[in-house]
């Protein structure tokens, strides 16, 4: 029976991944027997295919007669290309004699992976082969093979060439010049890319060439390389730009630079970044006059080179530019000067801050925040300036600049600004301050030190640093200011408390829910309080006593009701119980019954389960599922199948997933809000049910007719 070409492709591919020595694996005589057999070709396929791994030239003689095979002809041929000695070479040349078209074409590109000197003289003879694929691969073969035969059969060519073959000629032209180039025969390969050059040949050959041309001048291609830059052709401008890259030497740098001027405006950003590339020390100073003058787009791209390359002798130029250039010129600028590398960058910049006036004081005060360079002295009397704009951005380079000792300056702007309009700046910066600090504790008891002395407003400026900040120390005095220190603070320290984002805050939060404060206080607390039991990671004993003691310090229902939110999301024996005692409340009954149904249907129908059940209220029953239907409007898809095999004892149905659609195969009505439709019995009574998309679905008990 013959296999189909996927299966047999499929089994190459199984065989060549099998390791080479295995006990199965046959050697090359057995592969070339299989040849040489009746055996069927998709056998003889995998069998090629072995020989490109373990061929010697034992198997040549049965390879070569496949070569005339069009089913069997490439899979010959990668077991031809990969077997070692001359063996091969010689069935591929004699070949080249027995067949034609297409066969032709592809021994003659295995001739071009072996690169076979010997076979020059026949693919020469194809060169005016009548077929054009034939001779177009001949000539690009040529090309790959090389040496001085193959170079001077393909020169000899490229003028008389047909329009069909031309291409491929020069292209083999090409390929010679570059093994001239490889050998270090570079006068004779520049020649051969003249000749290209030259030639009537298509563009993409002409641009190759002159690539090469450039290349295998070296330092004397430069003028040729200027050449390119002028031309009206984007093509040859684009070999250009990524030859300018490619050919080294300072001197070949100093001549692009000197270049650059007489480039067009709207090419020179691309010449600029062509330059960047090549990193030699004279592009800089180049970068920085371009920067200075000229066209928007030339400037931008000259002030990005020096942002990468430059160092602190560019800091005037950009300065300059930071304070006197356009918006766009200017804010590239100051953007260059924040992430100029170099050493001693910062360190000048902290210098100019002491002695700077005006608009640059004000670009420097900005850069010693973004680059979080130590200049406090400067800064506290820069945040004394008779200027608010200067104030202001002292004051924010201060809040990322400081270190603990002066955290005490940023506090005292916040309780006694000299100004009014530096309070907001001022608290920001302290906010700033404070997060960063390694030593988060010590920075807090700073905080709550000044707290005493400051005004209402002023406080909650503290109190918000401490809750950014978190921390023993700041739950402390958050707390205590929560509890009784006006309402104002009160409402701002029981809303941190509540977004606190560690499991600490819940003694703290539970203690202000059992206090005597106002009770809209004392409920966000407590939901503070159930949010960490919800959210964070505690024990499952610690969890149902967290649990247990929110139940008892809830005064209202919504409250208890996250509670059991909270329970059936992590449901076990232990939160099961706690909901079955939740059950003998009568506002919750209901709720709490719900809630064990939902955990025992999650923990499994153990005997203790069930006991647990009956407490609260709830019997096995007996669940049937008539019929089930997902979707909308007149569209329903039956899943009748899916929901009566999660059907069990319980009215509560449990899904695979949460998602309806992912639990019924998929969405019947994209876009569209759906229902689920259920007629079912429980306890041979019918009852009928429609849930909202992605709704738990508890079915009701039915009525009594």
């Amino acid at each position: 029976m013959r296999i189909t070409q996927y299966s047999m492709v499929l089994a190459v591919l199984l065989s060549a991944a099998m390791p080479v020595g295995a006990a199965e694996q046959p050697d090359s005589a057995a592969l070339a027997a299989v040849l040489q057999s009746d055996a069927p070709k998709a056998e003889k396929a995998i069998a090629c295919k072995r020989l490109a791994v373990l061929g010697t030239e034992e198997a040549v003689p049965a390879l070569a007669p496949l070569l005339e095979d069009a089913e069997l002809a490439s899979w010959a041929r990668i077991a031809l290309e990969a077997i070692p000695g001359p063996a091969p070479d010689k069935a591929l040349r004699h070949a080249m004699k027995k067949v034609d078209g297409r066969l032709l074409i592809g021994v003659v590109n295995s001739i071009g992976v072996r690169r076979d000197a010997e076979a020059v003289g026949g693919l020469a003879g194809l060169l005016k082969a009548d077929d054009p694929g034939v001779a177009s691969a001949a000539a690009i073969v040529l090309g790959r093979v090389g040496g001085p035969e193959a170079t001077k059969t393909l020169e000899a060519t490229l003028a008389d060439a047909p329009d069909a073959v031309r291409s491929a000629v020069a292209e083999g032209c090409v390929l010679c010049a570059e093994h001239l180039m490889e050998a270090g025969e570079l006068e004779e390969a520049a020649r051969i890319y003249d000749r290209v050059r030259q030639a009537q040949v298509p563009k993409q050959r002409v641009v190759e060439a002159t690539r090469g041309a450039i290349l295998a001048r070296q330092a004397g291609g430069v003028p040729l390389l200027l050449q390119q830059f002028q031309s009206d052709d984007k093509a040859l401008f684009a070999i250009a730009l990524s030859t300018a890259r490619e050919l080294s030497g300072e001197e070949v740098t100093e001549a692009l630079v000197a270049n650059l001027a007489k480039v067009a405006a709207d090419r020179k950003p691309l010449v600029i970044l062509a330059l960047a590339d090549r990193g030699d020390a004279v592009v800089l100073p180049a970068m920085l006059d371009a920067a200075k003058a000229g066209p928007d787009s030339v400037r931008l791209a000259a002030i990005d080179v020096v942002k990468r390359l430059g160092d602190a002798s560019c800091i005037p130029v950009l300065l300059e530019l930071a304070t006197e250039g356009e918006e766009d010129t200017a804010q590239a600028a100051r953007e260059a000067l924040e992430a100029l590398p170099g050493d001693g960058v910062d360190a000048d910049i902290a210098a100019r801050l002491v002695r700077a006036k005006g608009g640059v004081r004000e670009v420097l005060i900005d850069l010693v925040g973004r680059r979080r360079i130590s200049a406090v002295p400067a800064l506290i009397e820069a945040a004394g300036d008779s200027g608010a704009r200067v104030r202001s951005a002292a004051l924010t380079a201060l809040g990322e600049t400081v270190e603990l000792d002066d955290v005490s300056v940023l506090i005292e702007r916040v309780l006694a600004p000299q100004h009014s309009e530096d309070r907001e700046p001022a608290a920001k910066a302290l906010l700033a301050a404070c997060v960063r600090m390694p030593d988060r504790e010590a920075c807090a008891e700073k905080l709550v030190a000044a707290m005493p002395k400051a005004a209402t407003a002023e406080k909650a400026t503290l109190l918000e640093t401490l809750g950014a900040m978190e921390g023993t120390t700041a739950l402390e005095a958050i707390g205590a200011a929560a509890k009784g220190a006006g309402p104002e603070l009160q409402d701002l320290a029981s809303q941190l408390l509540g977004k606190w984002m560690s499991v600490d805050a819940a003694p703290v939060l539970m203690d202000l829910a059992k206090s005597n404060i106002d009770a809209k206080y004392k409920v966000r607390a407590l939901r503070g309080f159930i949010r960490i039991v919800r959210q964070f990671d505690v024990s499952e004993q610690q969890r149902v006593e967290m649990c247990r003691e929110a139940l008892k310090a809830a005064d209202r229902d919504d409250e208890k009701k996250l509670v059991l939110e909270v329970l059936e999301r992590y449901p076990s024996v232990e939160t099961m119980h706690l909901a079955v005692e939740t059950a003998k409340i009568p506002a919750l009954a209901e709720a709490a019954k719900t809630t064990a149904l939902v955990i025992a249907q999650q923990i499994g129908g153990t005997a203790d389960v069930r006991d647990l059940l009956v407490q609260a209220g709830q019997e096995p029953v007996k669940v049937e599922i008539i019929q089930a239907e997902y979707g909308a409007g007149t569209t329903f898809k039956d899943v009748t199948a899916v929901v009566r095999s999660r059907a069990g004892s319980l009215p509560l149905i449990v899904l695979p997933s949460s998602s309806y659609n992912s639990s019924f195969g998929g969405d019947p009505l994209p876009n569209v809000v759906k229902q689920l439709k259920i007629l079912y019995c429980i306890n041979g009574k019918a009852g009928e049910v429609t849930f909202p998309e992605n709704a738990t679905i508890m079915l009701p008990m039915p009525k009594e007719n």
